[in-house]
């Protein structure tokens, strides 16, 4: 089978993968960006951009929702105001447009994109189940967002990305993620590993799986809108993204913790496909560098 035959359902399956996890005005939102002249906040030297250029993001995407979700306050925010259950993916979308803007994006188009999504979360309040009022703005839920974001990325780069960071890589990267979290309205966000790792155990008691955790679970994991080749390619990502889940999150989510199926079975298979959407989405070219 010639090369250029084997390309076409590699490419086929990952363009569906792609626009199912990053919209598909992915193109158009990325050409906007490398045809505007500026200057920007970060170069390719840098840790934030090898991460965010990486397509183990789409492993991490999937792995930031889950765990977000598992905040019943942030939870309810957005299952309330995004018509989650009407689009659960729109989330992944947006984030993905975001994170391209301020990684790669001029300044200026950074900053418009920031002051847009804080007019948002002004507009995002109401009143949880209880009574106690809640509001998108809040610092505490968006450093939480910010939080599960940062380390579903960079543990996603660190197990299926093509390069992964040192140590001292590693840090840079949540510290450049720390640039546009404030600036977001975060306060005090991680800029460490350390401190990442901190946090996240600091979030852990308000954490639990209620029920709109639950029902993301089952749209993400179990009934993803793909045609048959694009959904074998997607679960083996999804699979990812749970075997990098903590075992307390799992839990939560009433998904089985099984390291040894994990470490022979869904993590390989991962890797193999995340592999495969690289080689696609470059041509059929693998940089092996």
């Amino acid at each position: 089978m010639s090369s250029a035959l084997l390309a076409r359902p590699r490419a086929t399956m990952a363009r569906a993968i792609q626009d199912r996890i990053a919209g598909s005005d992915f193109h158009a939102v990325h050409s906007k960006i490398w045809d505007t002249p500026g200057e920007r906040w970060f170069s390719e030297n840098d840790a934030i951009w090898r991460v965010h250029a990486d397509t183990s993001m789409f492993i991490g995407g999937i792995r930031a929702l889950l765990l977000q979700s598992l905040h019943p306050v942030a939870m309810w925010a957005i299952s309330e105001s995004s018509a989650f259950r009407g689009d659960p993916w729109g989330r992944l979308h947006r984030t993905s447009a975001f994170l391209a803007i301020t990684t790669y994006g001029t300044i200026a188009d950074a900053e418009r994109s920031i002051a847009i999504v804080k007019a948002i979360h002004r507009r995002v309040s109401g009143s949880l189940a209880d009574g106690r009022r809640y509001s998108a703005a809040d610092p505490h839920l968006l450093r939480w967002i910010h939080v599960a974001e940062v380390d579903s990325f960079l543990s996603a780069h660190q197990r299926f990305g093509r390069r992964p960071l040192s140590r001292s890589g590693a840090d840079e990267y949540v510290a450049q993620c720390a640039i546009v979290a404030e600036k977001l309205g975060v306060v005090d966000a991680p800029r460490t590993v350390a401190e990442l790792g901190a946090a996240m155990r600091d979030f852990q008691p308000e954490l639990a799986g209620s029920d709109p955790a639950l029902e993301a679970a089952e749209l993400l994991l179990w009934n993803p809108p793909l045609p048959t080749m694009a959904r074998i390619g997607y679960e083996a990502l999804a699979a990812g993204a749970v075997s990098l889940l903590p075992a307390w999150a799992r839990a939560q989510l009433h998904l089985p913790t099984l390291p040894i199926t994990d470490r022979l079975v869904a993590q390989p298979l991962a890797r193999t496909i995340s592999w495969t959407i690289r080689w696609a989405l470059a041509g059929g070219v693998t940089d092996t560098a």
